[in-house]
């Protein structure tokens, strides 16, 4: 039996869309999701005000992507409308991570497999719980595998430069400035320079806030946090932490107005490409 003209192996067409994904995926620059003492902490640099790689799904279910914006903003709507409905139909409390961790997979393991283009997006699903142990941390790849993350991760970019960064400044129990200043550091390429605050996206899952625990962090709060005391050397070995007199202390402590949290919905059709606009 000949060969068809102009045919490919089930085997290179995976893998040829696989390397097509990742290739779209490292253009964009990093996220890092870490848990710290109160619950996660995301950080992106951002320049965008309106297009957002970190976003609410649930009360304690936070989403972080990278790739193509119009891509990862189709499956963060998805996922707000499947938890919607879940949690109206039975009880709030049967929205987890996992579930949508789920969902996500299989409708990215669909797309890898049937579609001509694969999505160029890596996600991240996290869930605070009511303590550290609770805490879920879901990666998710262009062709729906899925991951539980332990502690942090690292996606898009280099992101094994800056996952090996960011473990030499991790350890258990870090403060929220603390982590803040370790997950910068990962993200800052050696001898480059720290991004602003006004080019930060940064938002926690905060086991204290009642009901709803998403928060993103911005304007005097956010450069309260920065001013902070940086990160010990010898943090990852168990080293001191941030005095509680510390300008980022008093930050955490300042009230919170849980009115003003909701986040601008970005325009669809964008492609994040991690360049200033």
């Amino acid at each position: 039996m000949s060969i068809p003209f102009g045919y490919v192996s089930p085997e290179q067409q995976m893998r040829d869309k696989a390397d097509y994904a990742r290739k779209g995926i490292a253009r964009g620059r990093s996220v890092v999701v870490l848990q710290y003492e109160d619950g996660i902490l995301f950080v992106a640099p951002n320049p965008s005000r309106a297009l957002h790689k970190i976003s609410e799904i649930y009360d304690r279910i936070g989403f972080a992507a990278v790739g193509r914006y119009n891509e990862f903003e189709a499956l963060r709507l998805g996922g707000i409308r499947y938890a919607d409905i879940n949690g109206y139909t039975y009880d709030r409390e049967d929205v987890t991570a996992r579930g949508l961790a789920n969902l996500y997979a299989q409708n990215l393991g669909q797309i890898f497999t049937e579609s001509l283009k694969p999505f160029e997006v890596e996600l991240v699903v996290a869930e605070v719980g009511d303590t550290v142990d609770e805490d879920h941390i879901y990666r998710l790849t262009f062709d729906g595998s899925v991951f539980d993350e332990s502690g942090l991760v690292a996606m898009g970019g280099q992101a094994e430069a800056v996952a090996g960064r960011l473990k030499e400044r991790y350890r258990d129990g870090l403060s929220l400035a603390e982590a803040l200043q370790a997950a910068l550091f990962a993200l800052t390429e050696p001898g480059g320079e720290r991004p602003p605050a006004g080019q930060l996206e940064v938002a926690v899952l905060d086991r204290n806030r009642p009901h709803r625990k998403f928060q993103r962090l911005a304007g005097p709060r956010l450069e309260a946090l920065l001013a902070g005391p940086s990160t010990p050397e010898g943090a990852g070995d168990g080293g001191s932490t941030v005095s509680p007199a510390s300008p980022a202390s008093s930050a955490l402590a300042a009230p919170q107005d849980d009115g003003s949290q909701t986040p601008p919905t970005a325009p669809e059709g964008e492609i994040d490409t991690g360049s200033g606009g």
